[in-house]
């Protein structure tokens, strides 16, 4: 079977250096053929301008702060018979579509859904989950790597996660793009639920990852600690009126708000938020559930933009899997020859090792490169035991073939 055309789809407000890296990451896919379309405010364009694949990648301005708009305007552009969506702070693997699109060789998928890993690059931060009318959400602990359609108790669907997952266009044409009232979160959910609505099957693929750091926005701190929450509050009302049931509207936005509390409490436990953030940031809550209680949602229809013909991001074949290692103090020699066989094609992971226990963390540079590093002796998976005996050697085939499955 021909692979399927597929279109990426990035939107970005205020993180031009985290675009321009996550759009690093998505030239390294292995998969083919893929077309790039970025929907970005004025910084984030013009970061991007000088890659030397820019003159592959579809763009658009947007300035309004509303993520469902900006990706609709993305879906305006592409020409894929796939779109997928990804993050402007997260960065795929390099097999990240590969594993993703083979849920669509089921003609019966119309969407499909996978993993997301963690600050640290390593623990899973969101697997697969399940969620239903009153935005109440199930783990589902699912074997394998490949697709999986799971059987889900009644009025729950498949949870799509903003930052990892595809449909099919013809999906979009029936049941519409983003509902332009989720202007931040929620969205991907409302999306979803609407698919299982219309009786579409949807797809779990444990082997799609993608790399999500919570990058600090206009919404919240580096620390997570939230700037406004305004925009969740109108999104929860606005979810809860249109896939709840109406006499559950208020006990579902009571529930959200001894969430949200709770969450507060947390960083004023940790001294990220002092008490008077606090009481702004309830207010704030207040007012956007307010706002969202009058919020008409619906508004689905995509803008013609005029996509013109599928732009391939990348013509030649998927780049080499190329594998560095070396002690801590070799870093800055090995992360320079690194940079320079990214900058020519390859995907390069580099494994820097310290004489301890740490743990390891993997991070993609802004040079494109994966860098995994910690204690030649500590564990590289949360599910090992704190400390290992290893020689380099043996340590760096093992890492190595850990990597393998998802970076070639």
């Amino acid at each position: 079977m021909a692979a399927l055309p597929v279109s990426v789809i990035v939107v970005s407000q205020g993180r031009p250096a985290l675009l321009r890296r996550c759009l690093l990451g998505i030239h390294q896919l292995a998969y083919h053929p893929v077309e790039l379309i970025v929907v970005a405010d004025r910084d984030g364009l013009d970061c991007i301008a000088d890659l030397r694949f820019s003159g592959r990648i579809k763009t658009r301005l947007e300035t309004r702060q509303n993520i469902s708009a900006a990706r609709n305007l993305g879906i305006a552009l592409a020409t894929g018979e796939i779109l997928a969506f990804v993050d402007d702070d997260a960065v795929p693997e390099p097999s990240w579509l590969t594993h993703l699109i083979a849920a669509f060789e089921d003609p019966r998928v119309m969407a499909a859904a996978g993993h997301v890993i963690g600050r640290n690059g390593i623990s899973l931060q969101w697997g697969s989950r399940a969620v239903n009318g009153s935005a109440e959400e199930m783990a589902l602990d699912l074997p394998g790597v490949g697709p999986v359609c799971p059987a889900l108790p009644e009025g729950y669907a498949l949870k799509l996660q903003g930052t990892n997952f595809a449909v099919r266009r013809e999906a979009i044409e029936q049941i519409g793009g983003f509902d332009e009232a989720f202007a931040f979160y929620l969205d991907d959910t409302d999306l979803a639920m609407r698919l299982h609505r219309a009786g579409l099957k949807s797809a779990a693929v444990p082997g799609a990852l993608v790399h999500h750091g919570f990058a600090p926005s206009s919404r919240r701190h580096r620390n997570r600690a939230p700037k406004s929450l305004a925009q969740i509050g109108a999104s929860m009302a606005v979810y809860l009126r249109k896939h709840g049931q109406a006499d559950r509207v208020a006990l579902g936005l009571e529930a959200f708000r001894k969430q949200q509390q709770g969450r507060l409490d947390r960083f004023l436990l940790h001294g990220d938020l002092e008490p008077g953030d606090v009481r702004r940031l309830r207010t704030d809550l207040e007012d956007g559930i307010t706002a969202g209680m009058t919020r008409q949602p619906g508004q689905t229809l995509i803008p013609t933009v005029g996509n013109g013909a599928f732009l391939t991001l990348r013509d030649e074949p998927a780049p080499q899997a190329i594998y560095m290692a070396g002690r801590w103090f070799q870093a800055r020699r090995l992360l320079a020859e690194a940079a320079q066989k990214a900058d020519k094609g390859g995907t390069v992971t580099v494994f820097l090792f310290a004489p301890s226990v740490r743990a390891h963390r993997v991070e993609f540079s802004e040079t494109g490169v994966w860098v995994q590093a910690g204690g030649l002796f500590g564990r590289s998976d949360r599910g090992q035991a704190f400390a290992e005996a290893w020689g380099f050697r043996g340590r760096v085939r093992a890492e190595t073939d850990r990597c393998r499955p998802y970076r070639g």
